[in-house]
């Protein structure tokens, strides 16, 4: 079903109950297909904080993954490299002494050596089975030195190419901090009043009372890479629409997790991922987006965010907003208020997740 047709489906509902409601009847039984009040809650403050700290956000965690990756193709070059070098200079070493034991026989035996060679003879045939015989050893001690010379010019090679890995690991070092940077500063400008509290509490909000499990890695491309994709999937969720394979892939491997309440996921109008397929929003509570998740509801919320950290490698995690706080790969836990202040743009009644 087209997502305009889910919308005018879901406005229809909506109208529905309102009227049920504004008579002093109860909403329909089971027949009626909408979401209960307590899951719309959720779309009131889809992200919590504003399109452009989440414009910010999104920036920085690309930004980091994609030079924490370059990073790593580099540290990998630069072992190759060195191995390669390495196996060079035995080369040049075993090509040295070559080309010193001919030096060394050139300088016993005299220069005369030649000549005396090709004159001592007693037949034309003898004379040319020496002339042979030099034009041999001529061409080994060319090709000796000649090959202690591709060595030597194979090491400056080498070494070059290491110095340029050292280089580009350099780069790549520094921008992960400078992706760091502009991740915190954002998020030190629209947190300000509430960091102090918020970072006391960030270790309470985050434990977990089960150790996290694997995930499957999702796929990448042979470079390491994630590839590039759009909202071409159907979103399993309530919310319907559609959601981008690895979106869908997270869901999958957090369900085979354990964590199976409510969760939705596509949502149009609004900003952040939501709309673009990358995001989903799992619900503490077994049946829907309430108020401030306390008990076994926030300890599900702790495990699933724990979870989804754990696993930030394999399931392309941009970050996870949950309980006042965001997580991001360059930075960890940080405090996330959301603009409206209520369970839902606080993020204290769901989980968040961002995928790349």
């Amino acid at each position: 079903m087209a997502p305009a047709r889910h919308r005018a489906t879901r406005v229809a509902i909506l109208i529905i109950v309102a009227l049920t409601l504004s008579a002093g009847l109860a909403p329909a039984g089971p027949a009626v297909a909408a979401p209960s009040a307590r899951q719309n809650a959720v779309t009131d403050d889809p992200e919590g904080g504003t399109p452009a700290l989440r414009a910010e956000l999104e920036a920085a965690s690309k930004g980091y993954l994609d030079a924490k990756r370059a990073l790593t193709e580099s540290v990998q070059r630069q072992q190759q490299l060195a191995a390669q070098l390495k196996t060079t200079k035995a080369e040049h070493a075993e090509r040295t002494k070559l080309v010193e034991q001919i030096a060394d026989q050139t300088y016993r035996t005299g220069p005369l050596r030649t000549a005396s060679v090709l004159l001592d003879n007693t037949s034309s045939a003898d004379f040319l089975d020496r002339v042979t015989g030099l034009e041999g050893v001529v061409a080994n001690e060319n090709r000796a030195l000649q090959e202690l010379q591709e060595t030597q010019e194979q090491i400056v090679q080498d070494t070059r190419a290491v110095e340029a890995e050292i280089i580009e690991q350099r780069k790549q070092e520094a921008l992960m901090a400078k992706r760091k940077e502009q991740a915190e500063n954002a998020l030190t400008v629209a947190n300000e009043k509430a960091r102090a509290a918020a970072a006391a509490a960030a270790a309470a909000n985050t434990s977990t009372t089960q150790s996290s499990a694997q995930a499957a890695p999702a796929p990448r491309n042979p470079d390491g890479s994630w590839p590039a994709e759009t909202c071409s999937v159907n979103d399993p969720t309530p919310a319907n629409g559609c959601i981008t394979p690895r979106t869908l892939h997270a869901l999958n491997e957090a369900k085979a997790a354990g964590f199976t309440r409510y969760v939705s996921c596509f949502r149009s109008g609004s900003s952040g991922e939501h709309p673009k397929g990358r995001a989903c929003d799992f619900a503490a509570q077994p049946d829907g987006f309430g108020g401030d998740a306390t008990g076994g509801d926030r300890t599900y919320g702790n495990n699933l965010a724990a979870f989804l950290v754990d696993n930030a490698d394999e399931l392309a995690v941009l970050y996870v907003i949950w309980y006042r706080q965001i997580w991001l790969p360059s930075s960890g836990w940080q405090s996330y208020s959301g603009a409206a202040g209520d369970p839902s743009s606080d993020h204290t009644n769901h989980v968040h997740l961002s995928v790349y």
